[in-house]
């Protein structure tokens, strides 16, 4: 499996499918959840606004994110969040494919501005690499240490 054999759609709330919802839904709840065990409430009314980001393999939803307009989780920049690759596609780079098409998509979508992320922080590296800075000091997050990361844009 490698990343070239994902199909990638992006779509807003209102134009998914009820499939395509249920398996969304159905991944965050698998890792964020039940594997990482964490509790907190996912449907926080921020899906509606937001795009969706979907790495499909066949019929099975490999990767997503959700891209945040500006306002919506930070007041000053737009946002990549419950950012998720499947247990079984994971050690194939999906995630970095995942990332650079979720920030692609964000500047074509909203125009190039800064992004910010609520970011596990054992993933800093992951988010260093593509260009993230961490921004505040860590805190806990549903459980899990997270700090803030920004990608800012460079003039």
């Amino acid at each position: 499996m490698d990343k070239q054999t994902l199909t990638w759609r992006l779509k807003p709330f209102d134009a998914l499918s009820l499939e395509e919802l249920y398996k969304i839904l159905q991944i965050r709840q698998e890792v964020f959840i039940l594997e990482q065990a964490c509790v907190y409430s996912d449907l926080d009314n921020k899906d509606q606004q937001s795009f969706h980001l979907m790495g499909w393999h066949g019929d099975v939803l490999a990767a997503y994110t959700r891209l945040i307009p500006r306002g919506l989780s930070y007041a000053d920049a737009t946002s990549i969040g419950r950012v998720v690759v499947a247990k079984n596609f994971r050690g194939y780079h999906v995630g970095e494919a995942l990332m650079q098409r979720s920030i692609d998509a964000v500047y074509n979508l909203f125009g190039r501005q800064t992004i910010k992320i609520s970011a596990q922080q054992h993933l800093k590296s992951f988010y260093n690499r593509l260009g993230f800075e961490q921004t505040s000091e860590p805190y806990m997050d549903a459980g899990i240490l997270h700090i803030e990361m920004t990608l800012s844009l460079i003039e």
